[in-house]
């Protein structure tokens, strides 16, 4: 069973697939969105970096 930090991680890393609106435009193709994620958002966000930590790669790809 997983303790509640990390289900508090899962839950973040699961809104930033599915409804984070810049990462899933990022993730789509958008060029700006992808800029701004790779560059600023992924170093201050916790949903990306709970996405990074769960999935294995970078919020943007």
């Amino acid at each position: 069973m997983a303790n509640k930090y990390e289900e508090e991680l899962i839950k973040k890393a699961g809104f930033c697939k599915e409804k984070c609106p810049i990462c899933t435009r990022a993730r789509k193709g958008n060029r700006l969105a992808r800029a701004f994620v790779k560059y600023v958002d992924r170093k201050i966000c916790p949903y990306c970096k709970a996405y990074e930590r769960i999935y294995g790669k970078k919020a943007y790809e």
